[in-house]
């Protein structure tokens, strides 16, 4: 039998009366009906939710009272009630509830509401563990007085299953609860409010406007610039590449400053005034490609033909990829426009794409090029080897380079890792953990004159220092190198490498403003005197030898220089060139116990008999960590934490650990045991720890020895905090104190060793996997 629209008219404007009228009553049974899970502010806005969305649709179907009366709308309303309170029980459901789903009234923001204490609240903690059809009995039959029939009838109609009036009925809730609830001037729809977190609210608003605000800014760039290139050049800020921008400090600010780094050297040098040279280091530095690159285009499968790229190539070695073009230009990765294969121009290289930018363009070698993307572990000599543009072939490469080359006025010998490209064009290298992006502000400009045939410009530039250089007459290849220089100070922000000579032997440094003289003198030689090194006004050394990386370990020269007075008397500390922009300071820590003994944790300068001693027996072994980070090594400190006597009359011997510190925390650990005759001893070596440093005071240390009787012992000594040593496995021995000495058979095995602090801890061997920690 259907129903004319004017009653249904009538009967959902009766629901609508009876809703407003009975709204406490409605709120109460929906907030003990939801579920406590959803947290009482939750739980306050579903029940008024459930409440106002249950009014009756026009031809909506009457509820089990009928549509005549105020008591058949009320029963309606009330199944509806419960239906939108039993829908979210579910966990699907209850998640959309939490996350406010569906967007419907009424909304609340900057608030937190919940129902007063006593009353309302207290039933709901008593029906917490029930399920929600049971709650809705309950609250039926025992609060709003309904006939068991009647509260069962409607709670079938919700859906609910048919025991729930006897779980209810089963319930035991203190008759004066109830009678609070039922009292006349209760209002279950009243609730108390709090503001949300209004520290988090206005992060928050500010965060939202910031986004809004860059996604304008993108969307307008876009609408005006269009779809971006790949690999194109980064924005720069407008001013930043202008010359007469460049942030200049005065020549005295070092002496007038508590922060003594970087940012307190002078603008020094002949040429700071030439806005072309600074000009043409901020162009190639704004347009230095990326130290990522994508891989390249894959060569087309065929045998060997002119003007096809074929593997193999002129980038020998073992760890050289690449293509060699024969009669073609060569194919270039980053190339937005694209090099077009054909008949090889006579000293012309391939077009390399705008990432490289203007200077990445320019003379070759005869007849061909050669392509080595990606990541180049070692460059190859010959032909492409960066820094020489060589006859036939010129490499371009536009990735990673583990180790520049060592042809002709090329910057780093040493391990350094970023873009390269060689030609007439630049080559880019960037120590690890340094991006090539292009300033944000104006750089500081350290330093812009001429030295052995090159222009060179220093810039500084937040955490780190560009070098750019540039044949003075002629062309040749143009070089950006980049360096990390985080907190750096009075010892590590000392010198900056200058120029290398072409082969390499010889370099000029650019000293700290504060530097008030320097020498250079021999590692190797701990006894000999350390030798004047001539300064020039602007604080350019003369030449000084370098170290060789090949052949013998013969000498090991280093810079020795003494800070001025205003800053730090009597103050004089080592330096060494391991092929980077930014020489390596050396420090020594001296035994804890004994003469020279020095508080834990403190290195001192390498200048004493007993560091000069160290350096001697250890500098040759720089070489192994010229390669370690790829450059990235700030200093390295040898500490000797420990001695002992040998046994079979083996002498006195010394433990040390030598430490290589990088700009970005962690470091290597080398530790070593000298007796008193014979070379040093290898123990052990760990990468990435904290091991002998400020934060890893704790050391201990072991390894098998043979005494000069040819017996083979256990040795095993530990740092100042070390009162015990424990030996198992297949050596069982204890030793108080530092040191241990026990008897060993001739074959290795494997020992476990112990050490007790004086704290009451432990450490364990460092033994490079996971030992030395305590």
């Amino acid at each position: 039998m259907s129903t004319s629209p004017r009653f249904r008219s009538t009967a959902v404007e009766q629901a609508e009366a009876v809703l407003v009228e009975q709204y406490p009553r409605l709120v109460r049974l929906a907030y003990l009906t939801l579920p406590d899970s959803l947290g009482r502010h939750g739980r306050v806005l579903l029940a008024h939710r459930a409440v106002q969305r249950a009014l009756p649709r026009r031809g909506g179907v009457a509820g089990p009272g009928g549509p005549e009366g105020s008591g058949g709308a009320l029963a309606e309303v009330r199944v509806r009630v419960l239906r939108g309170c039993l829908a979210p029980a579910g966990r699907t459901g209850a998640a959309l509830a939490r996350a406010g789903w569906p967007p419907v009234p009424p909304f609340v923001w900057g608030l937190r509401l919940w129902p007063p204490a006593g009353g309302i609240e207290e039933v709901a903690r008593v029906l917490a563990g029930e399920p929600a059809p049971v709650r809705a009995a309950f609250v039926l039959h025992r609060v709003d007085g309904l006939p068991e029939e009647t509260a069962a009838r409607l709670l079938g109609a919700a859906g609910a299953p048919a025991d729930a009036m006897a779980r209810a009925l089963a319930l035991g809730v203190g008759e004066t609860l109830l009678r609070e609830l039922r009292r006349p001037e209760f209002d279950a729809s009243v609730v108390s409010t709090r503001p949300t977190d209004l520290l988090r609210r206005r992060r928050r608003v500010r965060a939202g406007w910031a986004a809004a605000a860059a996604l304008a800014v993108v969307a307008g760039a876009l609408a005006v610039v269009g779809p971006a290139r790949p690999h194109a050049s980064r924005p720069v800020a407008v001013g930043v590449l202008d010359p007469a921008r460049l942030e200049r400090v005065p020549a005295q600010a070092w002496a007038d400053t508590a922060r003594i780094d970087f940012t307190a050297w002078p603008a020094r040098g002949g040429r700071t005034t030439d806005r072309a040279l600074l000009g043409r280091a901020l162009g190639a530095w704004s347009s230095a490609s990326p130290p990522h690159a994508p891989a390249p285009p894959q060569p087309t499968p065929g045998p060997p033909a002119v003007g096809r790229a074929t593997p193999g190539s002129n980038a020998s070695g073992p760890h050289a990829v690449g293509w060699t073009a024969l009669g073609s230009a060569a194919l270039v990765p980053h190339a937005a426009d694209r090099a077009t294969p054909g008949p090889a121009t006579p000293g012309r290289a391939a077009l390399v794409s705008d990432a490289f930018g203007p200077h990445a363009v320019g003379r070759a070698g005869l007849g061909s090029a050669a392509l080595v993307p990606a990541v180049v572990g070692r460059d190859a000599p010959g032909a492409a080897d960066p820094g020489r543009a060589a006859l036939g072939s010129a490499a371009l490469i536009p990735a990673a380079v583990g180790r520049a080359g060592s042809g002709a006025e090329s910057l780093g010998s040493g391990g350094r890792r970023g873009v390269a490209a060689v030609g007439g064009g630049v080559v880019v290298r960037a120590a690890p953990g340094v991006d090539t992006d292009p300033p944000r502000r104006a750089p500081q400009l350290l330093y812009a004159g001429d030295s052995d045939g090159r222009a060179v410009v220093l810039l500084l530039d937040g955490d780190r220092v560009v070098r750019y250089a540039e044949a003075v007459t002629g062309r040749g290849a143009r070089e950006l190198d980049f360096a990390r220089t985080d907190e750096a100070g009075v010892t590590t922000a000392a010198a900056l490498t200058l120029v290398r000579s072409p082969d390499g032997g010889r370099a000029r440094y650019l000293l700290a403003p504060w530097i008030a003289a320097a020498g250079t003198r021999d590692l190797l030689r701990a006894g000999e005197d350390t030798k004047p090194l001539a300064l020039a006004a602007d604080g350019v050394t003369a030449p000084v030898e370098v170290p060789r990386s090949a052949g013998a370990c013969a000498a090991w020269p280093a810079l020795e220089v003494t800070s001025s007075a205003r800053i730090v008397e009597k103050h004089s500390f080592v330096l060494a060139d391991l092929g980077t922009l930014t020489p390596v300071h050396l420090t020594y820590t001296p035994l804890p116990d004994g003469p020279g003994a020095a508080a834990a944790r403190q290195p001192r300068e390498a200048t004493g008999a007993a560091a000069r001693a160290a350096w001697a027996a250890t500098a040759c072994r720089l070489p192994e960590m010229r390669g370690m980070r790829d450059g990235g090594v700030r200093a390295v400190n040898i500490w000797e934490f420990a001695s002992s006597e040998l046994p079979d009359g083996g002498g006195r011997a010394v433990w040390s650990c030598t430490r290589t510190s990088s700009w970005a925390g962690p470091g290597d650990v080398l530790v070593r045991l000298s007796p008193a005759a014979g070379p040093p001893q290898d123990v052990a070596r760990a990468p990435d720890t904290a091991a002998c440093g400020r934060f890893g005071q704790h050391l201990l240390a072991g390894t098998r020895w043979r005494s000069p009787t040819g017996r083979w012992y256990l040795l095993a000594a530990g740092s100042r905090e070390v009162t015990g040593i424990t030996a198992s496995g297949a050596v069982r021995a204890e030793a108080r104190g530092r040191t241990l000495a026990a008897p060993a058979g001739p074959e290795a095995a494997a020992v476990e060793l112990t050490g007790r602090l004086a704290s009451g801890g432990r450490v364990t061997a460092l033994d490079g996997g996971g030992g030395g920690r305590d």
